[in-house]
This record gives structure tokens, sequence and C-alpha cells, in this order.
């Protein structure tokens, strides 16, 4: 069944539109700093994204203070704040003015009082928005679904037909509550991601289009995904049912494979009623869309390249090539344990190097590309004390990294891909393993709508691996990209 289009975008107000998210915080550390308690980020839960009655209960419940004074103080300490201290966050307002040149209705749907919503009203501007909705409105409010539902309500939407836009879990909760696709923008804590939720870093450059492919994508979409297999899935019980449970589950159309075993590629695509393509004994990509060319060296060795050229439903012909180089030297090693410096990190990497030049030579330029694989090297996008030359090279040959399209900051989202499995080097020292992002998904000539990474379940650490839902000890890359029809033939 297809889903309706966009019907209106709704929107939180503190720490979404307008930096208030920091002003609230800033009151409530002001009133508990005044009953002796110093707030640390343990108490956030209890503070981002609540109304002022929760808050007050919780502050009363750990310092014995009346809680009408407690309510009283918090409402004045925090309208004092928005009334000088009010500022759209990046990306708010030309988003709002974009939906309304366009004639998508918006709503404000906020956990705080008529009285500050008003307030930021008549900054923001109240023609922006059809429907306000505020704590003052509802029996319940966030995480509860009622504000949402309210919302949807007066503008005789469905949720389903709506995208909420959300920076706390607590707004995020209450959103998919009531049935609304989220796209969250956190402002002072991480909200993780998760199936049929978007995470941004910002509202810059998200337009109405972009909310749009959220409801129902406006064109022709490829979601691509590369796994290391992890010797073939062997290490887990039942492997071959749960690659086949994830890859279901991730809704890849196609899937770059590392370290098959041979015969994975083959077995999966049966499975499937899928295309496959297999190379040597360690490489394979998996194809939902005829498969209409073989591009590389059939019988390349355990590092190497291959790839597929695949056509879509409406015609649009891909390349999609999976990569797996060499993994020593390991570089995150030679930093972490030998202390190595950049000069010889660098110099380290050039066996990598010559392995993904082979393959960048081989890239066709008249058709979009997509290059997967274990690269075994870091990023100079994650790590830039040290210019690491394999994604520079990639970069250099007009390769876009998606993940890091899709998260710029790589503090916040580190993405990293190895290793959900091992947490302590497996020598036996009890050292940190290393944690790196070192599997990609790169593109060319296409538009990112999604990237995330995926690990199904919570597996158990290594080696008591064997019962895991997850067969692999790398997590996997999905992206979700957008086709131009102009790429059609």
């Amino acid at each position: 069944m297809s889903r309706p289009p966009l019907q209106a975008a709704l929107f939180d107000m503190d720490g979404t539109l307008v930096d208030t998210e920091r002003l609230w915080w800033e009151a409530v550390e002001e009133v508990a700093a005044g009953l002796g308690r110093a707030l640390t980020g343990a108490d956030q839960p209890d503070v981002l994204g609540r109304p002022v009655e929760h808050t007050a209960t919780w502050l009363a419940g750990i310092t014995d203070a009346p809680l009408g004074e407690l309510a009283a103080a918090l409402h004045r300490e925090f309208a004092e704040r928005v009334r000088t201290g009010i500022v759209p966050r990046p990306g708010a307002l030309e988003l709002l003015r974009a939906l309304a040149r366009e004639g998508v209705p918006t709503a404000l749907v906020t956990a705080s009082p008529r009285t500050v919503a008003d307030t930021v009203l008549d900054v923001l501007g109240r023609e922006l928005f059809a429907v306000s909705v505020t704590a003052d409105d509802t029996e319940h409010t966030k995480p509860a679904p009622d504000p949402y539902l309210a919302a949807c309500r007066a503008l005789g939407v469905d949720p389903a037909a709506c995208v909420a836009v959300e920076d706390t879990e607590t707004g995020v909760a209450s959103a998919e509550a009531a049935g609304c696709v989220v796209l969250a923008v956190p402002s002072l804590a991480p909200i993780d991601e998760a199936p049929g939720r978007t995470v941004r870093e910002s509202l810059e450059g998200v337009t109405p289009a972009s909310l749009r492919r959220l409801v129902a994508p406006d064109g022709p979409t490829l979601r691509v995904m590369t796994w290391n297999l992890w010797h073939g899935g062997t290490k887990v019980r039942d492997h071959r049912a749960k690659q086949l449970a994830v890859i279901a589950e991730t809704g890849a159309d196609v899937v770059g494979l590392q370290e098959t075993y041979g015969t994975a590629a083959e077995e999966l695509a049966e499975a499937l009623g899928w295309h496959h393509h297999r190379a040597g004994d360690n490489l394979g990509v998996i194809s939902r869309h005829p498969i209409t060319a073989r591009l590389g060296d059939p019988d390349v060795g355990f590092y190497g390249a291959a790839g597929v050229r695949v056509r879509t439903g409406t015609g649009t012909e891909v390349d999609v090539w999976t990569v797996h180089l060499d993994y020593k030297p390991y570089g995150p090693y030679e930093a972490a344990f030998d202390g190595l410096g950049a000069d010889e990190l660098i110099a380290h990497e050039e066996v990598r190097l010559g392995q993904l030049r082979d393959c960048l030579r081989q890239l066709d330029g008249t058709v979009p590309v997509v290059l997967v694989g274990d690269f075994n090297s870091p990023s100079h996008l994650d790590r830039p004390e040290v210019d690491w030359p394999v994604t520079r090279a990639a970069e250099a040959a007009g390769l876009r990294d998606s993940y890091r399209e899709a998260h710029p900051d790589p503090v916040r989202d580190p993405g990293h891909t190895w290793s959900p499995i091992h947490v302590e080097h497996e020598d036996g020292s009890g050292r940190p393993e290393p944690q790196d992002r070192i599997d990609f998904v790169l593109h060319r000539g296409l538009s990112v709508l999604d990237s995330r990474t995926y690990v199904r379940g919570t597996p158990r650490t290594w080696p008591d691996v064997e019962d895991n839902d997850w067969p692999s000890d790398h997590a996997a890359v999905v992206t979700t990209f957008a086709l131009d029809a102009a790429t059609a033939r």
C-alpha cells in the first residue's frame, strides 16, 4: 500500500525551532542551585522536553521544596529568559517560510505553557502556523501522544501523513506514539536512530521536498547496504536465516558483500529470489533489481573489488561495486597500541591505497556509481589529525561519503562499524579495542536521503557470539539514495 503525500508538518518548539531548550535548562539550573542542588547530565531526562509541572514535581521530590513555589519559580525564570534570549535554530525560519510558500499546513506542538508559546509565536511569526497546541490544551502532554493527536485533529490530517520535527527523546516518543513520521534534530542530548526515524544535525538544508520524501518518496529510490559477513557468518548459529532476516529488516535493494566464503551471495540471492554476482571466494553482490553487467575480475583474490550494473524498475542504471581492502597493517592498532605518528600511519596505507586505486580505475563515468565495502581504514573525515589516504583518494575521484553527508559531526555521530562485538583486544591483554568507522557507502551521481549503521539486536561480545542475532563482527551501513530520473535510460 502506498502512503499518502505530506499533509502537514508538526514542529516542537523548545530546542527545535528556537533555542529555548538551553534557556529552559538554565532556568531549572538556577532554581535548583537556589535550593542547593547542582544539576548534571544525568538530570536531563527530567528536564529536557518536559513540562513545567513534571520538572517542578521532580525538583520537589529531591529538594523537599513546596511544589507550588517551585512551579512559579520555574515559570518566572524561564519566561524572563524567553523574553530576552530567543534565538531561532539554524534553518528553522527558512523551512517554515518554504512550507508556507508551498501551502503545507504547519502546527506548533509544545510542552511549554501557552504564555511562553505565544511569546515565541510573536517572534517567529504567527502567520506561519495554522494551529498551536501547548501544555494547557491537552490533559496529558509529551511523552503521551495527545498533543500531536490534537494538532492532527485540528488540521484534519492523518498522523501517518505528517512529519513531526523534534529535538528530544520525550518529544520523539510522543510523536511516534501518535503515528507520525519523525525527523529528529537533537539539541542538547543525542537521539538514537531507529527504523522509520530520521536523525539530522540541524534543519539547515531541510526542504519541503525532504519532508515529503520522509512520508512518501516522490521519486525512485535505491537502498544500498555494505556488509562484511565475517567468515560467511559461520561463527553464529543459523547464520543464513539470520542474514536473511537482516536484509529483510533493512529493506535493502542491493547488498555489497565481503567475506562471503564463496557461496553466500548465491545462497542468499536464491533464498530471496534476487540476482547475484560472485567474484572469487570473498566478494559478492546481491540485488533485487536485474543485474545487466558484471564488472571487474570474476576471479579476484581475497582482497580487491567487484561490481555489477543494476537496472531499477524505472530504467535507471547504477553501478554498484564492493571492495575489501587488506587489513594489515591496521592503522587504528598502530595508532592506539604502537603510538605511531601521522606520517608513519599514512606511509603504512600503501597496500590498501594501491588496491583502492585499482578499483577506482575501473569505475565507469557514464552512470551513477556506488562503491561500498570494508576498507580497513579510518576516514579523514573522522580523524582529521591523520589525512588517511584511502578515503582521501576516493574523495579525489569524486566519490562522496554518504554517512558523513547525513551525519556531518563525527563526534556526535561516530558511526563506528568496527566492532559491535569486540570491546577488548583479542590478544587477552584487556586493552580496549579501538572503535572506528571502516565500512563505507560512497557514491557519485546520486542524492542521499538517509544513511545509518545497522546492527540487529544487542550482540554479546567475543567470544560468546554463537547465539547472537547479529551474525557479523562489523556493523552494516545502509544508505537510501534518490535516483534522478534524468539518469534513466
